[in-house]
């Protein structure tokens, strides 16, 4: 709550111009990450901040980086929003990038942050045979990183993955703690067993992170603790298309549209994982997951909603979505550098 007020209050345009350093820090830190972080379960996420014992997942903040940086070369570029080497090109170079090097570690973070990159651009106006080549050039990249991962890792995340999807497939569950979640799902039935009743959570190895949505169900219910978590994402994206449609700057509108879109994506896998939907994935429930990089981030991505949301009431109403007005050709033409 305390990161929510504190960014909240920072001025929507001051993001777009903290994008690129943003990039630029994003970055460096996976790379960091990649080689030299901390690894648990054969995957190498985390990275440690010296003397304080503390680890954050680098992949949480390139999140919320680069859907600063598309929607700033989106909101600076909509009268020319076909150009290709100029606007295409450049977002297009940054998302593959991020991916590229989320993708050796956690797979399901580069999948989020490709598709919410690719709903950003749609919704950007960018032609769909644009988005189309995106679509096939991130395929052949994850082709051939698992044809390489396979030929010199046997041992590595491919297996993990290959382990969990076969036994997603075939219904015998990824794993000790996918099953025990379903029994947590079980055991709470319609009104659940009370809150603070859970026996699960003794049982399962993350039950305040990975899979805290089936203890939720476990303690509430699916009437009261399911529906209504799934009830409080949609009516997040809602409030945040309100925020939206109020909103007189292209770029306020873009962000808010991309950090609402990753949150509801990333909520909407973990409750899947969680009611046996998806095979494990890792992702935690924004804003509900205990600890972590994930609640910080999670955080910081309200806080900038909230701050749209707040310029938005100090500006007015605003025209249209992929209008652009004369505040952004002033402030975020820079963006188109």
């Amino acid at each position: 709550m305390i990161i929510i007020f504190f960014i909240h209050l920072i001025p929507y345009k001051m993001f777009s111009r903290m994008s690129v350093l943003a990039l630029y820090i994003a970055v460096p830190l996976l790379l960091v990450t990649m080689f030299a972080g901390a690894s648990y379960n054969e995957a190498t996420r985390w990275l440690q901040i010296p003397g304080t014992g503390l680890t954050i997942q680098p992949s949480d903040f390139a999140k919320v980086a680069i859907i600063m940086y598309v929607a700033r070369i989106l909101s600076a570029n909509q009268n020319n929003i076909r150009d290709f080497k100029g606007v295409f090109l450049k977002i297009a170079i940054a998302v593959i990038l991020i991916c590229i090097l989320i993708l050796p570690s956690n797979l399901s973070t580069a999948i989020i942050v490709f598709i919410t990159a690719f709903a950003l651009m749609f919704v950007g106006r960018i032609p769909i045979k644009y988005l189309l080549s995106l679509v096939m050039t991130g395929a052949l990249i994850l082709s051939v990183f698992i044809l390489i991962s396979i030929a010199v890792n046997k041992e590595g995340r491919i297996n993990t993955w290959k382990h969990r999807i076969e036994a997603f497939i075939e219904g015998e569950g990824d794993s000790y703690q996918s099953d025990q979640a379903k029994v947590a799902i079980v055991q709470g039935g319609f009104f659940g067993k009370g809150p603070g009743k859970s026996t699960q959570r003794n049982l399962l190895p993350h039950p305040y992170s990975d899979f805290v949505f089936a203890i939720i169900i476990e303690e509430y219910g699916t009437v009261i603790g399911g529906f209504l978590v799934l009830a409080l994402y949609l009516w997040l994206f809602f409030r945040t298309g309100l925020i939206i449609r109020r909103s007189k700057s292209t770029y306020a509108a873009f962000l808010a549209f991309g950090l609402s879109t990753g949150l509801v994506i990333q909520a909407f896998v973990n409750m899947a994982v969680a009611v046996g939907l998806l095979p494990v994935t890792g992702q935690t429930l924004p804003l509900v997951s205990m600890g972590g990089s994930s609640i910080l981030f999670s955080s910081l991505a309200v806080g900038m909603i909230l701050s749209v949301s707040w310029g938005s009431q100090e500006n007015g109403k605003m025209t249209e979505m992929v209008g652009i007005s004369d505040e952004d050709i002033n402030d975020e033409r820079q963006g188109k550098s």
